[in-house]
């Protein structure tokens, strides 16, 4: 049996909830870090960042399907809804941290967002996964159609919008935000027909 097929057998008895249920149990294992010293001097600070890091891991596990499906036989669509909603899950807690226990002033929040440049680059993408979280269920995906479609296509900028992010907000050089970059650019170029056409 190839590689591939030993993971699409893999995959047919894991179900998708296992995802919702390990990142729930890792996002509470990080603030409980945070509570007790366990993410160090600058716990807030830390629980951001890895909220906001796993977002950006999850939306990359999420670009990752199509391709893995279309140039090695590797099927893990199943998985495709529960990737993206728990990314929104940890984009959704990363805000929740930064306004409410960082700045814990919604004034305060209003002018980061107008001031900050990569600030409002992180609400823009927090905004535009709205809509997709909201109809990422089978009712919405039937009342919707061939529209439903062109919606979630807004996850290609929503992973532009999130490196950027993150390439902005680092100070100094550091390779792990040009790494994400790299790899969403990657996985886009990938999607172009030209690239794909050549790679079958």
């Amino acid at each position: 049996m190839s590689f591939a097929a030993l993971l699409n057998a893999a995959a047919k008895r894991i179900p998708p909830w296992v995802i919702y249920a390990a990142a729930f149990t890792w996002s509470l294992w990080l603030f409980y870090l945070g509570l007790t010293g366990g993410l160090g001097v600058e716990p807030v600070n830390a629980l951001e960042r890895a909220y906001g890091e796993l977002a950006l891991q999850f939306l990359v596990a999420g670009l990752c399907i199509t391709p893995l499906r279309r140039f090695l036989g590797v099927n893990f669509l199943k998985y495709r809804r529960a990737l993206g909603l728990t990314a929104f899950y940890f984009v959704a807690v990363h805000f929740a941290v930064w306004a409410f226990i960082d700045l814990q002033d919604l004034s305060a929040v209003w002018a980061d967002i107008v001031k900050r440049p990569y600030v409002t680059v992180g609400m823009v993408a927090l905004l535009l996964m709205i809509p997709l979280a909201l109809t990422s269920n089978t009712p919405s995906i039937r009342r919707l159609g061939p529209k439903w479609n062109k919606l979630h296509k807004l996850t290609y900028g929503i992973c532009l919008l999130g490196a950027l992010h993150f390439l902005w907000l680092v100070k100094g050089f550091q390779i792990e935000p040009l790494v994400y970059a790299a790899l969403i650019l990657g996985l886009l170029t990938l999607r172009m027909p030209i690239v794909a056409a050549k790679l079958r």
